[in-house]
């Protein structure tokens, strides 16, 4: 089980010399629905997006010339199917900098879990060497950039809980968000988001949650009543057991259990440190063959 205690920054880095290491925090979708599908076949979504106290570590320095990038701790796929590879590259090109970037990075998020680690290693990326070359790119120049790697890229430059509509891109943060924790289990597998997104049926939440569209303060909201994810009954319908973890968050004493993107990742909700903890512990005891994680939501 891994925890990480409270941070009043959801990331942190700092400058010595030419390097500079960075956090990149996972999150959680609160909710999920899907309102559409473009022509060009991007589905239109609205959510709750999460930042939470998970986190893959970067450390980048500048070089001479090239991009170098290693990872520890999860193995990724290796060149241009790499998202900090890609950021690194188009932060380069964007700003045309003659020198190049060695990037090392600490994987913990797990891998097509639904949490959003590669997406969040990007953000990184890009604000880590726009912070090493003296902010020579915008917050809007970051934010395009970020859109052209992912959906969601953008939401790890606000890294603060959003309303998130359009394809993921369009934020609305939501201020006086509740403390939260919450208990995670990661199962070891692999799902494919555009499997899931494929797979979905259009309009199962027509009209459900409005309120979430409609605030901007997060003291009105009732959270465990928001719980919803249009991608759940696929995952599920795959993967059952998954449905097992959520009955055992429940049980555990969980506000409320769902699970996160296009998964297989499974988040209890729990309004208080002790209660995460206590849950915890019950989960590795059930369910030790797969990663759990007790963390501290980020607002």
């Amino acid at each position: 089980m891994t925890s990480k205690p409270a941070r009043e920054q959801s990331s942190a880095a700092f400058i010595n010399q030419a390097t500079i290491e960075i956090e990149a925090p996972a999150k959680l979708n609160l909710f999920l629905r899907i309102s559409g599908k473009r022509a060009n076949g991007y589905h239109e979504i609205e959510s709750l997006f999460v930042p939470v106290a998970l986190y893959d570590n970067l450390k980048i320095s500048i070089i001479e010339e090239g991009i170098e990038a290693s990872c520890s701790g999860r193995k990724l796929p290796e060149g241009q199917n790499n998202l900090v590879n890609r950021a690194a590259l188009s932060f380069l090109e964007e700003t045309r900098i003659s020198k190049g970037a060695k990037i090392s990075l600490i994987k913990r998020i797990p891998i097509s879990s639904g949490l959003g680690g590669g997406s969040s290693d990007a953000a990184a990326t890009l604000r880590g060497l726009n912070t090493l070359w003296g902010n020579p790119l915008s917050k809007r120049d970051l934010e395009r950039l970020a859109l052209s790697l992912g959906a969601d890229v953008p939401f790890f430059l606000l890294q603060r809980p959003a309303v998130a509509s359009g394809i993921g891109e369009i934020l609305a943060p939501i201020k006086n968000f509740p403390d939260l924790w919450y208990a995670i289990v990661s199962p070891n597998l692999m799902v494919s988001t555009a499997w899931a997104y494929k797979k979905a049926r259009l309009g199962l939440t027509a009209g459900a949650n409005q309120n979430i569209i409609n605030t901007s303060d997060g003291a009105a909201l009732n959270i465990p009543d928001l719980l919803f994810n249009d991608l759940e009954s696929v995952t599920l319908s795959k993967y059952p057991f998954l449905s097992s973890i959520k009955a055992s968050l429940k049980a555990l004493g969980a506000l409320g259990a769902l699970m996160t993107g296009s998964g297989p990742s499974v988040f209890g909700v729990f309004d208080s440190e002790k209660r995460a903890h206590e849950a915890g512990k019950g989960l590795v005891r059930q369910w030790q063959r797969h990663d759990v994680f007790v963390v501290k939501g980020l607002s």
